[in-house]
């Protein structure tokens, strides 16, 4: 199930940066290496800091944008040393682990995203995920090279996913669901119907949005509907549609006739 994680790279600025990744991920067993929008190139320091995991390097895919790198996902997560305006789930990687093995298990894509070396994630980019993972650090040293922080999860992905069923960890709670995990981007077309419909009945002001957007994609991405839900939510908002439309046609021949 390890085949089954992809680690996401933002903007790396340092290529030795990107070869020691590859080298972290090939000592967990993990071969799906992204990068988005890199300033460094994968060049020769890249390839000495591999250490023999250049082939994670040549098969490493390259997007523009963090929406194109995970696409397909069922599940992002971000990884974050900062605390947000607006809070969002926060796991520490041992119960990432937990959360990736079920989503894994369920047949779903997992995206592991890291920030930049100087400052991370923006808060943009992290909206994007569905929780948020932070690797506790001693206080008064907290700063994690890139690198050391995918060794860190890598580690913890392989543990939660080649433990065996026996162990006693693996004896979760509940049943295994009947559809897969909704895809980011079928996540995200939901939501953008939703703010359609909020913005086409009155209930959002496109001028003055506030944070109503970013709470209803954390509560959203919290709960981690599957694709059934997903249409059936997508359903209700075109119901709603419709409905406000007709009204709206009903008012103005009532207008007309006045």
């Amino acid at each position: 199930m390890l085949n089954k994680l992809r680690v996401v790279m933002v903007n790396t600025t340092h290529s030795g940066n990107i070869g020691a990744a590859a080298r972290a991920m090939k000592n967990m067993g993990l071969s799906r290496l992204v990068l988005v929008d890199p300033i460094a190139s994968i060049d020769e320091e890249a390839i000495q800091r591999s250490s023999r995991a250049d082939d994670i390097l040549h098969n490493a895919k390259i997007f523009p944008t963090l929406e194109e790198a995970i696409a397909g996902c069922g599940l992002v997560v971000g990884t974050s040393a900062r605390s947000r305006s607006v809070p969002w789930p926060l796991m520490t990687p041992r119960q990432c682990g937990d959360r990736v093995a079920q989503a894994a298990a369920a047949d779903n894509d997992i995206a592991l995203v890291f920030g930049r070396e100087s400052r991370g994630l923006t808060n943009e980019e992290l909206h994007l995920c569905n929780a948020h993972v932070h690797i506790p650090t001693d206080e008064t040293f907290s700063s994690l090279n890139v690198a050391q922080a995918i060794q860190v999860m890598a580690y913890e992905m392989r543990l939660a996913l080649t433990q065996t069923d026996t162990d006693e960890s693996m004896q979760r709670w509940g049943v295994d669901w009947d559809y897969p995990m909704a895809t980011h981007e079928q996540l995200n077309g939901m939501l953008q119907h939703m703010e359609q419909t909020l913005v086409e009945i009155g209930f959002l002001d496109p001028n003055t949005p506030k944070q109503l957007m970013t709470r209803l994609r954390r509560l959203y991405q919290r709960a981690a509907p599957d694709r059934m839900e997903v249409n059936i939510l997508r359903g209700m908002l075109a119901a709603v549609q419709r409905t406000a439309s007709s009204n709206d046609n009903a008012q103005n021949k009532q207008g007309e006739q006045d």
